[in-house]
């Protein structure tokens, strides 16, 4: 089934249930009012939620309405908890290639991981709001997913059971911020603004065969300013899966249902041309094209976003369908939000 949340003035919104095709929607209420209230009930809401689902989809439902994107909040509008992985490997190669600085052997069997803020996620069609172009303005391209409970030291293979919804994200980044706090040594803040989610999360059956291993094999998009910029593969390259993910969190702890993990930057290696290194599948995030133009010229062309910029992420099922809707966003400053 697919789910959003509907803007209502709350900080929690509605819970609307969506129909496969996107077009029409219908309140959860007497169900749920809430996602998290499923999430913390799964096994209770979510078959009742299916069979109301089942009837949108067969055009039956009394009181469906047309769907609209732009009246959605992210689909869990605050969380207990978001980690982000850097789940796909080339990504942190690349980026490291181009300040001549190696990978640490543990970074390819051990997740890299950070803590985000949860507390003020932002819908699928809200601008980016940021206070300075200085601070050097990035998209970030990835898959989520939201899990149940999960104990501590639950293995992989089991972590993978608890996903209970797929979406996806703009993880926005400010690139120019990220180096000083870095230098500090505890990683991101700063330099990590409000993330934005797609307008639905689909659980895991709905996407078929293409769910497999704990990873999305399909074609992540990303348009930048009306230009397609980004075709990346998300499965075959993703090095550490969503279960992996998880268990590296439960470690040492438990993870609580309406937690939100995330993949990272979808990347895809280069292939050789002629002798030289191209990226055909492009890239879904700046600072990669930076780190590739480095590489090949010496040093970046690109810039990062400018208020007035535009970005839109999507990712289409076999048949060219939107699966999770498109995240549409524009950047803008501070004094106009």
């Amino acid at each position: 089934m697919k789910l959003a949340t509907y803007k209502d003035g709350s900080r929690d919104g509605q819970l609307v249930v969506v129909s496969r095709d996107l077009s029409t929607a219908h309140y959860a209420t007497g169900i749920a009012s809430k996602l998290q209230q499923v999430l913390d009930d799964w096994n209770f809401l979510a078959p009742q939620l299916e069979d109301l689902y089942t009837t949108l989809n067969q055009g039956k439902a009394r009181h469906a309405f047309p769907f609209d994107p732009a009246q959605c909040m992210a689909p869990l509008p605050r969380a207990y908890q978001w980690a982000d992985g850097s789940a796909y490997i080339n990504h942190v190669e690349l980026v490291r290639a181009a300040r001549n600085s190696e990978v640490p052997a543990s970074f390819y069997t051990d997740p890299l991981m950070y803590q985000g803020g949860s507390d003020d996620f932002i819908g699928p069609c809200d601008p980016v709001v940021c206070a300075s172009e200085a601070f050097g303005i990035d998209f970030e391209a990835e898959i989520a997913v939201i899990t149940g409970d999960v104990p501590m030291q639950t293995s992989a293979d089991d972590a993978v059971e608890s996903v209970r919804l797929i979406m996806l994200a703009n993880d926005v980044s400010l690139r120019n911020l990220i180096p000083a706090e870095l230098g500090k040594g505890f990683g991101f803040l700063q330099s990590k603004p409000a993330t934005a989610f797609s307008p639905v999360a689909v659980t895991p059956d709905e996407l078929g065969d293409t769910w497999q291993g704990g990873r999305v094999h399909l074609t992540l998009q990303s348009t930048w300013n009306g230009r397609k910029v980004g075709m990346c593969e998300a499965g075959l390259e993703m090095t550490f899966h969503f279960g992996q993910l998880i268990a590296h969190i439960c470690k040492t702890r438990n993870v609580r249902a309406g937690s939100i993990v995330g993949s990272g930057t979808v990347s895809n290696k280069s292939v050789e041309v002629k002798g030289k290194p191209e990226w055909p599948k492009g890239y879904s995030c700046i600072a990669e094209k930076r780190a590739i133009e480095t590489i090949l010229d010496g040093k970046p062309s690109t810039e990062f976003m400018k208020f007035g910029d535009t970005i839109r992420i999507e990712m289409k099922g076999q048949n060219g369908e939107s699966l999770f809707g498109a995240i549409e966003q524009e950047i803008v400053p501070l004094a106009q939000a």
